[in-house]
């Protein structure tokens, strides 16, 4: 009797899980996709916003939503250091969701979700593993979400995946976030030094680009 209420629980926790889940993957596509929504909608929770944003984030793999879009929220939100550590959080959910699914669910549902060419993408971490996962990670011009469902195809390990997300993802993370948290300060000289900031990690970026990236895998994954 004890195992069938444990079972019972376990399904009615994971069918509470799911609808929690396509409730914001709903919102996430029926708001303005602005910044200053996904504020509203974040804050009108209270005390669990910053869960509500880094489940949003951490569930951007399955929307291709523009994570930029919500980094800057959350630095709107919750200023500079904690939207970096709630968007860095959902962040790595959502880029071990990608890799997990790709892993084990395979190339033809990952090609549904991305409508994406992996080959050259897998092929470079595969030869190459961390480091190619850490520079792709610097270029926020390289869909986020792609480059997480391409390490999953190859045999990279999860740990290596999870480590050069962490540390290629600070630069943009906290450019995006300290843009959002600077929002609030429009016409102020912090104001425009984020947005010099941005402007120098695109400029970066494609730097990175032409310089690690072949041109068969820029036409692959633009």
């Amino acid at each position: 009797m004890k195992k069938n209420k444990q079972k019972i629980l376990k399904i009615a926790l994971g069918i509470l899980f799911l609808a929690i889940i396509l409730v914001v993957i709903y919102k996430i596509y029926s708001l303005n996709l602005g910044s200053e929504e996904i504020k509203n909608y974040v804050q009108g929770f209270g005390k669990i916003g910053p869960l509500v944003y880094i489940i949003m984030f951490s569930l951007v793999p399955l929307t291709l939503f523009p994570d930029s879009v919500l980094a800057i929220a959350g630095g709107l939100i919750f200023g500079l250091f904690k939207g970096y550590i709630y968007t860095t959080i959902g962040a790595l959910i959502g880029g071990t969701i990608s890799f997990y699914i790709s892993r084990y669910w395979g190339r033809e549902v990952v090609k549904k979700l991305t409508k994406e060419k992996l080959d050259k993408v897998e092929e470079m971490i595969n030869n190459r593993g961390f480091i190619i996962i850490f520079i792709l990670r610097l270029i926020p011009l390289l869909p986020y979400d792609v480059i997480s469902y391409g390490a999953g195809l190859t045999a990279v390990k999860y740990k290596d995946f999870l480590l050069a997300t962490l540390f290629g993802t600070i630069p943009g993370i906290l450019v995006f976030t300290n843009l959002g948290a600077q929002t609030v300060n429009i016409g102020s000289n912090s104001f425009y030094i984020s947005v010099a900031l941005l402007i120098l990690l695109f400029i970066i970026s494609i730097f990175f680009k032409n310089k690690f990236i072949s041109k068969e895998l820029k036409n692959d994954i633009k």
